[in-house]
């Protein structure tokens, strides 16, 4: 059996063959059932974990779940636009960089989503609130990350 000591990817645990402990159906209800959540765990308490397994989720990975609790739970299974943020190895003492790896993801998603990229027009919450609009403009055909 292999252990995933430290691996936060939900994807790289189940495509790896790594032991997975299938918590779907409370990703179901907490998804279904819940309206506004605050996660508060400690360190190294699978934060991490649960949100790369909610991003494969609504990104429409299928094959992921595969005789877990949410293929038989989700009936419905679209993929929808997924606006991840990972600031793990983002050093945000250092002035200034916060601020570059947020410009950085709003970039990518206005790439990914054939947006125009709006850097010196918009602030970064504007440009933010922005990509999703447009989604919503558009026929859902590309999947997020």
């Amino acid at each position: 059996m292999k252990y995933p000591i430290g691996i936060q990817s939900s994807d790289r645990i189940v495509e790896d063959g790594y032991v997975y402990v299938d918590k779907t159906e409370l990703l179901y209800r907490l998804t279904h059932e819940s309206s506004i959540c605050f996660l508060s765990r400690p360190r190294r308490f699978g934060k991490s974990l649960l949100v790369s397994t909610l991003k494969n989720c609504f990104d429409g990975r299928k094959d992921l779940f595969r005789g877990m609790a949410i293929e038989r739970l989700e009936t419905e299974r679209n993929a929808y636009p997924v606006f991840h943020v990972d600031f793990n190895r983002t050093n945000d003492t250092n002035p200034g960089e916060l601020e570059k790896k947020i410009n950085f993801h709003v970039s990518e998603w206005e790439k990914r989503y054939e947006l125009p990229c709006r850097e010196n027009e918009l602030g970064y919450g504007d440009r933010f609130v922005e990509v999703p609009r447009s989604r919503q403009r558009r026929a859902p055909s590309a999947t997020g990350g």
